[in-house]
């Protein structure tokens, strides 16, 4: 291995793969997960609430061994991981899909439910399958710390689902916009958020509701991440992928477009292009973001791109 690669967010090179490999011949008779917690706690690998990252290290031992890089010792039972036996969302538990056509202030207040509490089993299953179903991307489970919306209109109509999760590992033309280095990006990832899923439910054509959608969760995001997580987010991204939408809600919200990706993902080997382009969107959450992220004095000195707008 000549050069370091991005695996499951680590920069990952020779010298790792060499620990991996050394680990792997002084214990053959260690099964996959006592490897996986090991090399975990080798690297001292953990969540920012410390919690051991041995899923994530079970996943970069795989993906080591896909690529033939090593050879991981046989399974010894079938992997208990809930996410890979879980059973598409049903289909049925979706609302008809009669047309709605109507002005926004004929269906306000609009009620948006974070649907990821047990107490919102019913919900979240409306969520699940709406976006396994109509987003483009579909839609199975989350990973890590996210959020999960759903959007009924006054008379309990579902009209859109919204999911933020983790922030990309990396993305050039946000680091520049918050003014990071690579060190501070690590520092201050956390408080990032990313809209993973936006769906507005194909039957309902409400002029302005996407728009409207997104000032009022961005204006929640911040004290909902702190209830669930213990932690505010301070900026919020998102990708739009080119010509399959122009991001004009975005727009419409006074979102900034920073910039756009050059295609390549976490998984991406160098000199390939792995997924589209995507126009780069974020919006600040806190006046002070870049300082609250861990930018540099020069970056952290400049104005918030809202306060032009008087927001």
């Amino acid at each position: 291995m000549d050069e370091s690669c991005l695996l499951q967010g680590r920069d990952f090179g020779a010298a790792d793969l060499e620990q991996v490999r050394r680990l792997l011949a002084t214990h053959p008779e260690w099964s996959r997960w006592r490897l996986s917690r090991q090399l975990a706690e080798l690297w001292n690998w953990r969540t920012p609430r410390g919690q051991l990252k041995d899923m994530a290290a079970r996943t970069l031992l795989l993906k080591l061994e896909r690529r033939g890089m090593i050879a991981l010792p046989p399974r010894r039972r079938v992997s208990p991981n809930r996410m890979r036996h879980k059973r598409p969302p049903a289909a049925e538990v979706l609302p008809p899909a009669a047309p709605l056509a109507a002005a926004l202030a004929s269906l306000t207040p609009l009620q948006l439910c974070e649907v990821s509490g047990a107490a919102y089993a019913p919900q979240r299953a409306i969520f699940e399958a709406a976006l396994h179903r109509y987003h483009y991307l579909s839609y199975r489970s989350p990973v890590g710390e996210n959020l999960q919306y759903l959007v009924q209109d006054r008379q309990g109509r579902a009209l859109a689902c919204a999911l933020f999760g983790a922030a990309a590992w990396q993305c050039a033309a946000r680091d520049q916009f918050i003014g990071w280095t690579a060190a501070q990006r690590q520092g201050g990832l956390q408080g990032l958020a990313n809209q993973a899923r936006f769906l507005i439910l194909p039957w309902v054509r409400v002029p302005h509701l996407a728009s409207h959608l997104l000032a009022q969760l961005t204006r929640r995001l911040s004290d909902d991440w702190s209830r669930k997580y213990g932690h505010p987010v301070f900026l919020v991204e998102t990708f739009v992928e080119v010509g399959r939408f122009a991001g004009t809600c975005y727009q419409a919200a006074n979102w900034v477009h920073v910039g756009a990706t050059t295609g390549r993902t976490r998984q991406t080997l160098p000199g390939r292009v792995g997924a589209p382009r995507k126009a780069v969107y974020v919006y600040p959450l806190h006046p002070r973001f870049r300082q609250r992220l861990g930018a540099g004095p020069a970056a952290a000195g400049q104005p918030c791109p809202l306060e032009r707008l008087g927001r």
